[in-house]
Order: structure tokens, then sequence, then C-alpha cells
């Protein structure tokens, strides 16, 4: 008889462990072995004794956490490495660059802990492979029904007729600095605009990095002290960071599955919403499961439980990952 998951696969205060193994998966302390799925900073914290990830991840990490000093394990897609009794590979996520679903085989059981991860098309990192596994392990950030993105050309496509129709005025484009940023300069060149992309300071050195993993992003120029830049379009972080007061009549624009709501957008004073999303959304969510032909679906992160319910009613054994007092953490 197979062991059960929990026997040597599961949550606990400092993340997912690996008993047999010995490591955690996207650890949320210091741990003495990490496997981080990707570069995001609610996945991929300092203080590790050593980390295994991909050689992008790796580089993500050491660029956000210069001091930090783990022995760095590199593991490109499709190698396996032993760990302990569990074999270990990574399959692409289609998140950000470099990120991953980590699948270990233990026991003649493959289970397949997805990480963060979307179905979109977006040349700037590896497209998401579906995993044929026994268990899998989805995030839910938008695991709702209602989540249903709109292509993402069209609504950049919404932006460059914005910036075509108000040429005295700045578009000011809130992104995030890793992924997004990225993901968004390539759906402008997909688009076809050619034009430069104005960067603010804190979202040049990641772009740099995605530049040197080979992904072009045409032209873009530092954004420093410039001003006004009427019928130009200006990447910035959202949040503090993020003033236009320096600009032409700026238009405020933000980049994120949340714009699907358009209450989000109005608390935000975003002008321009764009529901663009590096998460999978409910299509999404829904359609991998299918194809990764787990009997046994475990659900964390956002909304776990519409996507429970999903997948029970196709009769599949589906569970949130953590326990209910948990789910808010």
């Amino acid at each position: 008889m197979a062991d059960a998951l929990e026997d040597w696969l599961r949550p606990t205060p400092a993340g997912l462990w690996c008993e047999p193994g010995g490591f955690h998966i996207d650890p949320q302390r210091a741990v003495e072995r990490a496997l981080v799925t990707h570069g995001h900073a609610d996945h991929a914290r300092p203080g590790h004794s050593a980390v295994l990830a991909t050689p992008e991840t790796l580089a993500i990490m050491a660029l956000r956490y210069p001091r930090d000093r783990p022995a760095r394990q590199p593991l490109r897609y499709g190698e396996t490495v032993q760990a302990g009794s569990v074999s270990v590979r990574l399959a692409p996520a289609g998140h950000v660059l470099g990120s991953a679903q980590a699948v270990l085989e233990y026991r003649g059981r493959r289970v397949t802990v997805s990480g963060d991860y979307k179905r979109a098309p977006d040349p700037t990192c590896a497209a998401f492979e579906p995993v044929r596994s026994d268990v899998f392990i989805t995030e839910a950030t938008f695991g709702l029904p209602v989540f249903r993105l709109p292509n993402d050309l069209e609504e950049t496509r919404r932006l460059l007729r914005s910036v075509e129709a108000f040429p005295d005025r700045c578009h000011v484009v809130g992104v995030y600095s890793l992924g997004k940023c990225q993901r968004m300069l390539g759906l402008l060149r997909r688009s076809g605009y050619d034009r430069p992309v104005w960067l603010h300071d804190t979202l040049e050195r990641m772009t740099a990095l995605y530049r040197q993993f080979g992904v072009d992003l045409g032209e873009t120029r530092p954004l420093g002290d410039a001003q006004g830049l009427a019928g130009e379009i200006v990447l910035q972080p959202p949040g503090p960071e993020q003033r236009t007061d320096r600009f032409a009549e700026p238009v405020r624009v933000f980049a994120s599955g949340w714009m699907q709501i358009r209450a989000h957008a109005r608390r935000r004073s975003v002008e321009l919403p764009l529901a663009i999303s590096d998460h999978a959304d409910w299509t999404g969510l829904t359609a991998t499961i299918g194809e990764t032909g787990a009997s046994d679906v475990r659900v964390t992160h956002g909304a776990p439980d519409a996507l429970i319910r999903w997948a029970q009613s196709r009769g599949l054994d589906a569970r949130p990952l953590e326990p209910a007092d948990r789910h808010s953490g």
C-alpha cells in the first residue's frame, strides 16, 4: 500500500517539507536545504544554507540578496537529481524567468508542486509544461470562476490605442519588477510598438538580468530625472514608489489580473486598468488539473475552495494543502 502523501510531504510552519528528501519547498523562513520554484520574494527568501533552483532563479536571488551566500545548486529543466530517497526534477511553470514546477518521485508516486504558473504565451520565460502526475499541488491565486482573463495582446492594444488617442499625455504603467515589467515590454513589442520604453530605476537591474539570459525586450531608457514625456510609455513599480506628478497629464495604468475587478482599479485611482496576469486564471487552472491526470489534487494560496469543489465534482480527491485554520496565512 502506498504511503499517504502526508507521511512524507506536508506543510510545516517553515513551509512544505519533504521528509525523505530532507528539504523544504519555497520555505517561509531560513532552513538548511531549500528547493525554490521561482524568484519572487514570497517564494525565494534569503538565509538558507543551501538552495536548489534553476540557474535563472539562482541569478535572480543573487541579484536581490547580494549579501546572501547559500550553497547554490543549479538544476536545469529536465535534469534529475537525487535528494535522499526522492528523485527531483524541475519543469517549466511559465510564470517568470526561471520559474519551475517541482516534480518529486518517491516509492512509485509522482507529485508535482506547481509553484506559481500561467498558461498564456509569454516569450520572456519558458512555457508551462503539464506533467502527468499522481498528485498535483496547485496554486489558486485566481481560483474563482469570475477570473477568466482577456487576451493579453488585446489588453496591450488598448494601451496603444490610448497612447495614440492622447499624444499630449504620458502613460505611466504600474508593473512589478520581476516578470510583469519584462512581460509588458514583450507584449508591447509583439503588438508592434518599436519606440523606446522608459523604465524606473528599480526596474532596470532585473530587466538587464533578463537580457543576460537572452530575452530580447527592445530598446529601453532609464527614467532618471526625466520629466514631461508626452506621448511616451513609462513603466514604474506600483505603490509608494510610483510618482506621476512630473509627467505630462499622466494616464495612470496598472497591469494586473486584479484589474479585471473594477473596484480594485477605482481604489487605486487607475484610469486604464489592464487585466494582465502572470498567474493562471480559472480556465487555466481547471485545464491544467485535467492535463496532469492527477487523481489527487491539493490546492494552496488564493481562493482554494471553489477549485476544490470543481475538482471534487469531477471525482477527484481534492482538498486544501494546509489545514483550514491555516488558510489565511
